[in-house]
């Protein structure tokens, strides 16, 4: 495949990410409701691709993200620093003393285990990107005098406020506009959403999106959700996955936006909260290549798994232009980060690239 990538040299960026940056507080092994004292993590959907980009796959990324500007949003920005991606793009918002104008998000995970579920409480209403427009940001500055070969952004950025469904269009809009490639992951979260016109408002922003976007990414149930695709044969608690459907559903998606150079989704059964079967497709080109099995993965915390397969693929992708190892990348980078807590990777290259070639779990010394 080609993806026409602008020229490294001619960019500061390998690749961006937009969207919202929390602070996750995590309990541990307990539980959010009982918690006396949480781990403070940072994570977003799409700042989370910038990261595994930046601290598996040694590239150079940015966050065009928004902060309130008071020790919260400093302590973000730290966290940022330590994940090595770059922070000169952020917009500090001034802020009153309680967050009336605007505050900072926060994300309380606990990770589930065993017949138990992962649990996620959030609290990132009228959160400083949320109100961001695009004003607030030189898209043309980032992406034609700077240059960004990769954006990345997603559907819980565009699900945060109406105001969101804007600016990520005019990112999306500018970075085509000086031939960085766009990619988008569609991470369909309903309780977002509810508040600003439910599923409906989902499938009107996202199909306005997907006329823009070169590689969409999406999970078991996004495609559905937010692009109106149905996936045959699958039961609707997904305990079983119908992998045909899912080609079926691909192809049916790449007919409709021809402007999609590829289309990726991973494929997740959950037995337990602690035990999943993982795995990923791709589509490019015309031709649907599937990521190896990794049946009965155990999980420590599944929370940004995606996240670290859409970085593992965009890697994959931008440095072979083979779909087929780009998605063994994502599906081999997902894996691992599920082993580790908090949102963020803790993989590394060479970790990725032993679990492709079908290393085991042997102790290493």
């Amino acid at each position: 495949m080609n993806l026409n990538l602008r020229p490294a040299n001619e960019c500061k960026f390998d690749e961006v990410s937009l969207g919202e940056v929390m602070l996750r507080l995590d309990p541990g092994e307990g539980r959010i409701r009982t918690a006396r004292s949480f781990r403070a993590w940072e994570g977003g959907g799409e700042y989370n691709v910038a990261r595994g980009l930046s601290k598996c796959f040694k590239m150079n990324t940015g966050i065009i993200t928004a902060f309130a500007d008071n020790e919260v949003g400093m302590l973000m920005e730290d966290f940022i620093n330590q994940g090595g991606v770059d922070t000169s793009l952020i917009k500090w918002m001034k802020t009153d003393g309680i967050g009336r104008i605007c505050r900072n998000g926060l994300n309380f995970t606990e990770r589930g285990f065993g017949i138990r579920g992962a649990v996620g409480c959030s609290d990132r209403a009228n959160t400083a990107i949320s109100k961001a427009t695009p004003e607030d940001f030189d898209f043309d500055y980032i992406f034609g005098e700077l240059g960004a070969r990769w954006l990345h952004t997603g559907g819980i950025y565009a699900a945060l406020s109406e105001q969101s469904c804007e600016t990520v269009l005019a990112a999306i809009k500018a970075a085509k506009k000086y031939g960085t490639i766009v990619s988008y992951d569609l991470n369909y979260r309903p309780s977002m959403w509810s508040a600003i016109g439910g599923q409906a408002k989902a499938q009107e922003v996202n199909k306005e999106i997907a006329k823009y976007v070169d590689v969409m990414i999406g999970n078991e149930e996004d495609f559905t959700a937010c692009l109106g695709f149905e996936i045959e044969g699958n039961d609707e608690n997904l305990k079983e996955l119908n992998l045909d459907g899912y080609k079926k559903m691909i192809n049916e998606a790449a007919k409709t936006y021809p402007n999609f150079k590829a289309v990726a989704t991973t494929l997740r059964t959950v037995k337990t909260a602690t035990v999943n079967d993982w795995a990923a497709i791709c589509w490019a080109d015309g031709e649907i290549y599937k990521s190896k099995d990794y049946k009965g993965l155990e999980i420590m915390d599944r929370v940004g798994g995606g996240d670290s397969f859409a970085s593992g693929l965009i890697y994959g992708l931008m440095t072979t232009e083979n779909a087929e190892l780009a998605v063994n990348y994502g599906a081999a980078h997902g894996a691992l980060a599920m082993t580790t807590p908090g949102d963020t990777t803790m993989a590394s290259k060479k970790e990725v690239e032993a679990i492709m070639g079908g290393a085991g779990a042997r102790v290493q010394r």
